[in-house]
């Protein structure tokens, strides 16, 4: 009888959420395969585990050949692999909805014991917002093709590397003002390895198969979190609201500006699907599973924010220094 470690292959396990997974099953001590498009870029989770414990691998969830090999001897499967970009190869149809539907039926091929699937709260088929429309799509195609999957809807992700609190500084440094898009609309932003953590729990089994809501302790709307956002950063800016039909149309002129330059253009300041997304609360809904079902008690937005945007302060890591200085007498 083989006494070997267990393996999981977490495809986008080097993304933003992916990252923190791996981290966690390797200290489980298991093997961990981090399947991704560029597994020369990924070499960074080499560390999380012993020698050889933790490898990034070539696999492209568009390609039946690299998936399957990707999972050959795997004991569980998580799915991180998510998009912003609507066009492109990668796009919501191929990543969300085709790419979940190949790795679903590969662990029911191969007999797989465990499907984790990362999905987001807002997943809704009649959503105006093409993202969630596919992330919708993708969780049925996952439960058409393996029933006792684990799916996993967490709202706005929060922790070091996020796009969200860390872009809002970025944008606080350089402009005075901040156009406010969806003022009043809620958020539960949950930390990233809270996320990690029922993950984990689901690989390891202590989660019955179905969908879990994941949202932090706090709920605040976008115009509360840009306070946060201030506060940390300790920045003052007059925020500005703009009208969700204002707004459109800015977005979906740089959208055409990214098709008119074939791509040359990168629209990484806000999407029309982004918009359409901004419309709609993104909080738990009642009745759902979520951290309770799991054990897991969320951490709140107070105890992570200020350990990573401090860099965004006008003096970085000295800015305390700076302000306690100020103080001193002559």
């Amino acid at each position: 009888m083989s006494h070997a470690p267990k393996l999981v292959t977490i495809f986008g396990g080097s993304g933003f959420v992916g990252r923190y997974i791996a981290r966690r099953m390797a200290k489980e001590g298991w093997r961990v395969r981090v399947a991704v498009r560029r597994p020369n870029e990924a070499i960074f989770v080499k560390p999380y585990g012993t020698v050889g414990q933790v490898e990034p691998i070539l696999a492209n969830i568009r390609d039946d050949a690299s998936v399957r090999a990707a999972m050959l001897g795997a004991d569980a499967v998580v799915n991180c692999v998510g998009t912003f970009d609507k066009s492109g190869r990668n796009n919501f149809e191929a990543a969300q909805v085709e790419g979940a539907a190949r790795v679903a039926k590969f662990v029911k091929e191969l007999g797989i014991g465990r499907l984790i699937h990362i999905s987001a709260i807002g997943a809704d088929i009649e959503s105006s917002s093409l993202y969630a429309q596919t992330k919708a799509k993708g969780e049925l195609e996952v439960q058409k093709q393996f029933p006792n999957a684990i799916v996993l809807r967490p709202s706005v992700i929060f922790g070091p590397e996020d796009l969200f609190f860390n872009r809002l500084a970025g944008f606080a440094k350089i402009s005075p003002i901040i156009p406010l898009v969806g003022g009043k609309t809620q958020f539960q932003p949950v930390y990233v390895d809270d996320v990690a953590k029922a993950a984990v729990k689901a690989v390891l089994g202590g989660a019955p198969a179905g969908a879990y809501e994941l949202g932090g302790p706090d709920i605040e709307t976008m115009s509360q979190l840009v306070d946060r956002m201030l506060a940390c950063t300790r920045r003052r800016r007059l925020k500005i609201s703009v009208p969700f039909a204002i707004v459109s149309l800015k977005a979906k002129g740089l959208d055409l500006a990214f098709a008119m330059t074939f791509g040359l253009f990168k629209n990484t300041i806000l999407t029309a699907d982004q918009v359409e997304q901004l419309r709609n609360d993104n909080v738990v809904n009642l009745g759902m599973n979520g951290f309770d079902k799991l054990g897991i008690t969320p951490v709140t937005m107070d105890v992570i924010l200020d350990t990573y945007l401090y860099c965004h302060r006008p003096y970085g890591q000295y800015t305390e220094l700076t302000e306690s200085g100020k103080n001193l007498r002559t």
